[in-house]
């Protein structure tokens, strides 16, 4: 994995948001919304922003590109290589305890992705990490993991859950997303679901409530 972008901010750390970017991305994609948000609002908080190996996925004909795991098909669920999303969610764990070997409590770590960055999330925080993280952000994504055996463990029911989706996106519908917090919800995690007018996107409306979910959470 390259080394990812760590935002430091000017005053002492007491928060993270590790934030994953989508298929075929770049993890400069976050970076402005990041710097906004720390600049603004969370002058305390310190944003990484990891970067995907260039890998072939077989959905694009082979065609290498940043990708957390290997698409085989867009099926429902979708077909993956699992190998591969066990290998980045242990890679978003190292990067969390390293936040903690920094001095910042896990309560005070957030998860993001975006599209496959937020399948990642998904099963970082809620199969593959065994600790409960602070939050989780889900942006227009989907669960590539989640299935009816599973049982969310007590301690991360409480892990507040914030689920963002376009109601016009064509390349993860809606209805994947909706399906990922419905899950969530009908076993007791703590969800807030919001959907806007967009495609596969981020649009203002969209930021605005992200950053309002960051402050109830981060600030003191």
């Amino acid at each position: 994995m390259e080394s990812p972008i760590i935002l430091d901010p000017k005053q002492t750390a007491d928060s993270a948001v590790i934030w994953l970017h989508g298929l075929g991305a770049s993890k400069e994609d976050f970076l402005p919304v990041a710097q906004i948000l720390q600049n603004k609002i969370l002058p305390k908080t310190r944003f990484i922003l990891p970067q995907a190996p260039i890998r072939p996925v077989t959905l694009n004909n082979g065609f290498p590109m940043p990708s957390w795991y290997d698409i085989i098909a867009l099926t429902t669920p979708r077909e993956i290589k699992q190998s591969e999303l066990d290998e980045s969610s242990q890679y978003v764990i190292s990067l969390i305890e390293d936040e903690v070997q920094k001095g910042i409590a896990l309560n005070r770590i957030v998860l993001a992705g975006f599209s496959q960055g937020g399948a990642v999330v998904f099963n970082t925080a809620f199969i593959a990490y065994d600790k409960a993280v602070g939050g989780v952000m889900a942006l227009s994504t989907y669960s590539a993991t989640f299935d009816e055996s599973l049982n969310i463990a007590e301690t991360k029911k409480a892990i507040p859950t914030l689920h963002l989706h376009g109601s016009m996106d064509d390349v993860v519908n809606i209805e994947l997303g909706k399906a990922a917090e419905e899950f969530l919800r009908t076993r007791g995690v703590k969800t807030t679901w919001h959907d806007y007018p967009m495609r596969h996107e981020v649009i203002n409306e969209e930021l605005q409530d992200i950053a309002n979910w960051l402050v109830d959470l981060l600030q003191p």
